[in-house]
């Protein structure tokens, strides 16, 4: 039996309006990879409720085989809790891994309950804040903008921008005091959110900074006025950013007919971005944890709520050479000394090995790679290749990260 050794949370929170294409994304990033031409990878996808990694598997090939799009899910609050299992992790070889799970919270926000004001029954308003209240962990959110709306709006797109965005920032201050339930601002909290252009096989002349341009010039105000109400909900609100991270999503390319709206063909090969949500999930908070301690002085304990899994990640991104080679890489960076020394990046070794995986330069990491596939060291194989597709992602134009 294989050993278990221990594992590393992360979580993302989806947010769009009903129709966006949530569940549809959900289950493409499931579905994709059951499929065998992945099955050479150093990990695999693992639902852990197994009822609902059938269910996304069955939109998946209904998509795929028949044409068939998923059933929406109207009201429906999901949180779909998968987990990569590494390879071999349970080898004599495999002893010495600080951890052999990354488990990834994927939490579906019910877009209806941004659109539709909650009823008088204290009960359903409840439920709203509970739901809310899972996702606070997530590091990073994903806020949809519906392609297919903005292409219903050409011409006249902030008629849409602005209506999404005001809807989401006043579902927000619905919530506002029940969420801090008079305790004041909170510590955890999403602090990284991107806007990402969902169903974007319907732009392919796009990429991401044309996507980027045309809500900042149709909507830049409404954004400034969402994260503004953003970080009135947390601690050290200049460590939130909204309007810097972009992303283009894209489940599958549908076509449709030309006598009705239901799709014809689902090409589910035809994905755009979906294969970037994991290392978005699990790079992304790792940089931008150093991104902002270099430009800020942040609170142990919100520095200590972003940091979840740093520590055990760090030392595997730079390889099977440890912190020996380290020193090369911190001398050219800001000062270890800018991070804590309590909580959990105290380690004097953590302390420059979290600098330097995420400041790692791409021929750093190639090189790193390389090594731990000769030597089927899948753990580093893994979070190294995620963070170069998120590296390699940004370069072809799908996600754009803030500084």
């Amino acid at each position: 039996m294989a050993r278990f050794l221990k594992a590393v949370d992360q979580s993302i929170a989806v947010f769009g309006e009903s129709g966006s294409g949530k569940t549809v994304l959900a289950s493409s990033f499931f579905g994709a990879r059951q499929e065998p031409s992945f099955s050479s990878d150093c990990w695999d996808l693992v639902a852990d409720d197994t009822s609902l990694g059938n269910r996304l598997l069955r939109n998946y090939v209904g998509m795929k085989k028949y044409a068939t799009a998923p059933p929406p899910t109207r009201f429906a609050g999901m949180t779909y809790n998968f987990s990569v299992k590494v390879k071999g992790a349970g080898t004599a070889k495999a002893k010495n891994l600080p951890f052999d799970t990354l488990r990834l919270a994927w939490h579906d926000y019910p877009g209806e309950w941004w659109e539709e004001s909650p009823s008088s029954e204290e009960e359903e308003t409840d439920r709203r804040v509970e739901m809310f209240r899972s996702l606070l962990r997530s590091d990073v959110a994903l806020l949809l903008v519906d392609g297919q709306r903005l292409l219903d709006h050409l011409g006249e797109e902030e008629r849409y921008l602005m209506s999404l965005l005001t809807n989401f920032r006043q579902g927000l201050l619905r919530l506002k005091d029940d969420l801090l339930d008079g305790k004041g601002p909170l510590v955890e909290f999403p602090r990284i959110w991107i806007i990402a252009l969902s169903k974007a096989d319907l732009f392919p002349d796009w990429n991401v900074h044309s996507f980027r341009e045309l809500v900042l010039w149709k909507a830049n105000d409404h954004i400034d006025q969402l994260r503004a109400t953003l970080r009135e909900f947390v601690v050290t609100p200049e460590a939130l950013s909204l309007g810097e991270d972009f992303m283009l999503l894209s489940s599958a390319k549908f076509e449709l007919s030309p006598d009705g709206p239901a799709p014809v063909k689902i090409d589910v090969t035809k994905r755009v971005g979906v294969d970037l949500i994991l290392p978005v999930a699990s790079m992304l908070p790792l940089e931008r944890l150093v991104q902002w301690h270099g430009k800020m002085m942040i609170p142990l304990k919100v520095l200590n709520a972003m940091a979840d899994g740093a520590e055990a990640m760090a030392p595997v991104l730079l390889g099977k050479k440890g912190f020996g080679g380290v020193a090369k890489v911190v001398a050219v960076l800001p000062k270890a000394a800018k991070l804590p020394k309590a909580g959990p990046l105290a380690g004097m070794a953590a302390i420059p090995a979290v600098i330097a995986a995420a400041k790692m330069a791409e021929p750093h990491l190639k090189e790193i790679n390389k090594q731990a596939q000769e030597s089927h060291d899948c753990l580093t194989a893994t979070l190294t290749k995620f963070k170069l597709d998120l590296d390699r992602g940004a370069a072809d134009g799908l996600p754009i990260k803030g500084k």
